[in-house]
């Protein structure tokens, strides 16, 4: 999943912002991708696409199954 920083940022954002019930672990991941830049692992792109996933949103360029 090649997604920009912009795109990053607008998706946590949404997803924090939904009022979804998030662990406070996924709201400081979240918090994190809203403000560094620095390129996902591919454990925390899993898990951002889950986050994505349960929040009902999708990822522009993610693989849809």
């Amino acid at each position: 999943m090649e997604i920009t920083f912009e795109q990053r940022r607008s998706l946590a954002l949404a997803i924090l912002t939904k009022g979804e019930r998030l662990t406070r672990k996924s709201g400081s991941f979240l918090g994190q991708l809203v403000v560094d830049p620095t390129p996902m692992s591919t454990a925390q792109q899993d898990w951002f696409a889950v986050l994505a996933e349960r929040a009902g949103l999708a990822i522009e360029g993610a693989p849809h199954d």
